[in-house]
Order: C-alpha cells, then structure tokens, then sequence
C-alpha cells in the first residue's frame, strides 16, 4: 500500500515529538496547522483499503511460561523442576502443537479456543519478546550495558510496552502509526477500557469508548428539534471561544472530538445487535470493537488502532486457579471476536495482538511468580502466518538467557521489531517504521515474518 510523504508532514511529526520530550504539549494535540492538515490529508487519501490493529494489553505481567510450555522430554523436565508450585502437570495441558523445527509445545488448559484455533493457520505465538533497545547478552546485562531503565516496575514497564522505547516521547507506537498514515478522524484510536498512552500519536489522541455507554450529550434530546439544535450550536460556539488559553483550547477540542464522535456513531447505527460475544469485560470490550470496526471499515479505506485491557496477572501466589480463570475469559473472547471479523469477511484486515509489561519469574515464589522480563505473546487474524516465532530460552537458573538466577528471560526479540512487523503490514514503509521505532536500526530485522504481505 503506498501513500505520499512530505517533507513538512514529517518534519512536523519529529518536531512535536522533541517537544513531547520536553515535557511540552505536543503541537498536534491543540490544533495542526493548515498546511500539516492537508498533507496529512492528502497522505490518508491515498490509503485504498482498510486495517484495524487490535492491542489485548494484560496488566500484572502474563506468565507467558505456563501459557505455551515446550513438552519435549528434555525442555519440560527442566520447566517442571523450576517451577515447582506452578508447574502445569500433563493433565493441565491441552494437545501439543509443533513449529517449522517440530519442536512441540503445548497451551495452558485455560486456552482451548485458542488451542483449536491455531490449527487454521490464523495464530502466532511470538517467543520471548520484551523491551529492548539494542540486543543485549547476558554478559552485557550484568555489566549494565546497554539496558533499558527500571526494568521490573509495573509503571515504567508498562509505559515502555506502550511506547515501544525505554525513552518515552508522551506517544505510543499505536498512535504513531497513525500518525505514518495519516490518519486521525474520531474513530481512528479508540480505547475501550481505559486511556491508553499506546493510542496517543502526535497527530492522534485516542477516545474512550466504554462498552454500553451513550456518548451523546445531555440535554440535547427533547421536542421540538429545533430547540435541541439551537441548544447544539450554542455549545458549538462556547467550543470556539478558548480566549488564547491553551489549556482550555485543548480541553474545547477535547470535547468536540467527543460530540462529533458521538454524532459519527449516531449516523451509523447501532451496528451491533446481532453480536454474540461472552459476557465477560474482555468478551464485552471485543464486541465493542467488532461494531466499531464494522462502523469503519463500512465507510471505506482507512486505519484504525483500538486498545482493549484485562487486569489480574500480578500472581505473586493463588496462580494456579486464578491464571486459568483469567485465560478462560482471554481465549473465548479471542476466539469469538476471530470468527466474527470472518463471518463479516474483515478477518484479512484485522490483527488482534496481546501485550503485558512484562513475563514472570521461572522459578515460582511457592505458588506464583515474581516480576521478570522477556514474555511471550499471541498474534491472532487472517493476514497472520500462523506458527511459532522465536525461541524458548535456554531453560537454566543462572544460564545463558537468564538476567540473574530466578529465571528472568533476557528477551530476544525487542518491542521495537514486534511492533514494526506488525506496522509493515499495516503500511507503514521503511522511513515511516524508523521514524515511529526509533530503536529499529539497532536490529538486523525489522520484520519477524509473522504477518503476511
């Protein structure tokens, strides 16, 4: 997919980002300048199809170790005796799967969905990623090269996912890659938990769209029309009226991306009756995003990022039931939302993806797990190459991989590279993807090969 590139498009996307890393509002977030608005304009017009990226983000940090386990005799030994408290018994794991190299791994119980899905072809698992800046060995981590910062803190590991940098610049790689295809209408970030700096690009700030809500105004429906359009027009004009303040300016504009939102969606329809989703938060938050996909792609090429979050994964202890519960709920939703971009025949346009702040421990702390690094994450859609992607660390306290002597993987594949093949598919070209990834060029790959073309 090719789009035009401008000189002043770019250029201002770099500058604003500088001043996000000063701490100072982002130029775009207040109002862009006509020029930079028609080249952004003119860079989405030549967009010829429509893509949706679908974030699954699980806060506490997923123990990505029991929910894909190598089951070769030699690698679940060792796995069984590292993690004895946690470990998954032969019973709680469902049929093993193979990669290219037939090496077999197995899903935790708590994804049978998922574990059914992988047989169509429509599912990565993409082994021991995490943040990284530039490829890192053991050797390097202990003597505090090249290292990103405040490793193991939930706050900080979290912004760093989101960012795709160990240097936050006040935007996410979701919004980012707006931003490369110029895209920003009211539906184009969209979160439906919670405000999500993943979303926040330099041209694009995200909305939040909680599942069940009416985002129309108050008192803006009673007879006669007339009377409610009026009072319409009069909120209208307080939006324009900010006095030069560009704090209120902001929280005006702020206000009209809301209505005019809410006036998107109320020209659409409900668009979603016929949705059967569970009846969970992440089933509830994935309908949601199904609707707003079908609203979108109904109204021809575009881009759109959304950010769905379930929490629980911080399993210091009670891991066992409580993690199975918690995938119980991910997989049937996953599962759901899947079969229904295919019903809606969107599922080569849509590729939901999950992300945590980070993995868990090897070594269990009795009945659960501490804070670690490099975690391992599931890509699920139509333009997916399904398989497995990556390798399983060396399973050794203390061994090649491991950041310390619990079993803190080092992660092989970086954020950065995650994020950018998934970007590639989604159109970004190169200059778009080092602008959005600035740690790329540290990596011999930009693309890990799970996306098709």
């Amino acid at each position: 997919m090719a789009h035009t590139h401008t000189p002043n498009r770019r250029g201002f996307l770099q500058l604003s980002a500088k001043l996000a890393a000063l701490g100072l509002t982002s130029l775009g977030t207040l109002g862009r300048p006509d020029t930079i608005f028609a080249a952004e304009t003119a860079d989405a017009a030549t967009l010829t199809d429509y893509k949706a990226l679908v974030c699954v983000y699980l806060f506490g940090g997923n123990d990505g170790n029991n929910m894909i386990v190598p089951v070769d005799t030699a690698r679940y030994t060792a796995y069984q005796a590292m993690r004895s408290g946690v470990a998954l018994g032969a019973a709680s794991l469902l049929t093993p799967i193979a990669d290219a190299q037939q090496n077999e791994y197995a899903l935790h119980y708590g994804l049978p969905e998922i574990n059914a899905l992988y047989g169509s072809g429509n599912i990565a698992f993409v082994l021991n990623m995490g943040q990284l800046d530039h490829p890192l060995t053991r050797a390097e981590y202990l003597q505090g090269q090249k290292t990103p910062s405040n490793l193991f803190s939930h706050s900080d590991q979290t912004v760093q996912a989101q960012t795709g940098t160990s240097t936050p610049n006040g935007s996410g790689w979701g919004g980012r890659l707006l931003d490369c295809c110029g895209v920003s209408d009211s539906l184009a970030a969209i979160s439906t938990s919670s405000p999500s700096l993943f979303l926040q690009g330099t041209n694009v700030a995200g909305n939040v769209i909680t599942p069940g809500t009416n985002l129309s105004l108050s008192g803006m429906t009673f007879w006669p029309q007339s009377q409610a359009q009026s009072r319409r027009q009069a909120v209208n004009a307080l939006l324009g009226m900010d006095g030069g303040n560009v704090m209120r300016k902001a929280a005006n504009k702020a206000l009209a991306d809301g209505l005019q939102l809410a006036d998107t969606l109320a020209g659409a329809g409900g668009g979603g009756d016929d949705l059967v989703f569970p009846g969970t938060s992440i089933g509830n938050q994935l309908r949601e995003v199904a609707r707003l996909i079908r609203v979108r792609s109904a109204m021809g090429p575009g881009r759109q990022v959304f950010f769905c979050s379930m929490g629980g994964f911080d399993l210091h202890s009670s891991q066992a039931w409580t993690h199975w519960s918690l995938l119980s709920q991910l997989s049937p939703a996953l599962e759901r939302f899947h079969k229904t971009m295919e019903d809606s025949l969107l599922a080569p346009n849509v590729t939901a993806f999950t992300q945590s702040e980070f993995g868990r421990t090897m070594q269990s702390t009795g009945t659960g797990s501490d804070h670690a690094w490099g975690n391992h994450q599931m890509v699920v859609g139509g333009a997916v190459k399904g398989g497995i992607y990556g390798a399983i660390p060396t399973l050794a306290l203390g061994g090649p991989d491991d950041a310390g002597n619990r079993g803190v993987w080092i992660p092989k594949i970086s954020t950065t590279q995650f994020g950018a093949t998934l970007g590639k598919w989604f159109g970004a070209d190169a200059d778009d993807l080092a602008w959005a990834f600035p740690p790329l060029a540290n990596f011999g790959s930009s693309d890990i090969g799970f996306m098709k073309p």
